[in-house]
């Protein structure tokens, strides 16, 4: 039980990079308390994860977008015409990046002409967070540091306090010492591992996170949006990391 009196647990409702690789489904790691959940980011088979997991749609409350790749966004237009169709009364709040209010709105028209100015039962608010500038984002406070990996748009790894907990989380980059900020003193650090040792321009190896260990001072460290290849290496990691997998669940 955390200091509010209620557990916090994290659930990768998909952990995988946008390939499917591994047949793993796509970014969409829902951090829960017994109120709902909020997803950090929400690729496009999120509603699948979600679904397969037990968890209601309905009960996810905020969407925190680390960037606006369709692999981390594009289930949101999933998110919220299943809304509309499930009765959902509660209003649904998503945060990402400045660009984010046009961008879903292009997504939402493109995938469903017409949904961008549907009348729900709900509301959807969009809150853009700036870099380094601290921001309430439903029940969560959020901070976005922002980190290296090109989306037409600004890429951040975020950093959630929630419930009395610290959840850092990496989205897509290459080794910056913004992540090292992001998960300063955190309970939990998701970092994406995509490949071993093989360079991929804008994105995280587990030798880089290796290499940079002492300076995350976090408690914990899960990894996740795994290639073929790093995941060929993941009984490699050392004791203590953990890699996400389907609906695999963590207490906080």
């Amino acid at each position: 039980m955390n200091e509010h009196g209620a557990s916090v647990d994290v659930m990768f409702a998909g952990p995988g990079d946008a390939f499917g690789s591994g047949g793993r489904l796509q970014t969409a790691i829902c951090v829960r308390d017994t109120d709902g959940c909020i997803l950090l980011d929400c690729g496009a088979t999120a509603l699948i994860g979600l679904k397969r997991a037990g968890v209601n749609p309905n009960s996810v409350h905020t969407v925190v977008l680390t960037h606006l790749h369709g692999d981390h966004f594009s289930g949101v237009p999933f998110l919220v015409l299943d809304g509309q169709f499930a009765h959902r009364e509660g209003a649904l709040t998503v945060a990402g990046p400045v660009g984010t209010t046009a961008r879903l709105g292009q997504a939402m028209e493109l995938l469903f002409p017409g949904m961008s100015a549907a009348e729900r039962r709900f509301d959807v608010h969009v809150i853009e967070i700036s870099p380094g500038l601290p921001a309430r984002v439903g029940a969560a406070d959020v901070t976005g540091f922002e980190v290296i990996h090109a989306s037409g748009a600004a890429a951040l790894a975020v950093r959630l306090r929630f419930r009395g907990r610290t959840i850092a989380y990496t989205g897509d980059t290459q080794w910056s010492p913004q992540i090292a900020r992001a998960a300063d003193d955190a309970d939990l650090l998701i970092a994406e591992a995509y490949t071993w040792s093989r360079p991929i321009k804008h994105h995280l190896r587990w030798i880089d996170l290796a290499e940079h260990f002492g300076e995350l001072r976090c408690r914990r460290l899960i990894v996740t949006h795994m290639s073929p290849d790093m995941l060929r290496h993941v009984d490699d990691l050392p004791t203590g990391v953990d890699a996400a997998t389907d609906g695999a669940t963590f207490a906080l």
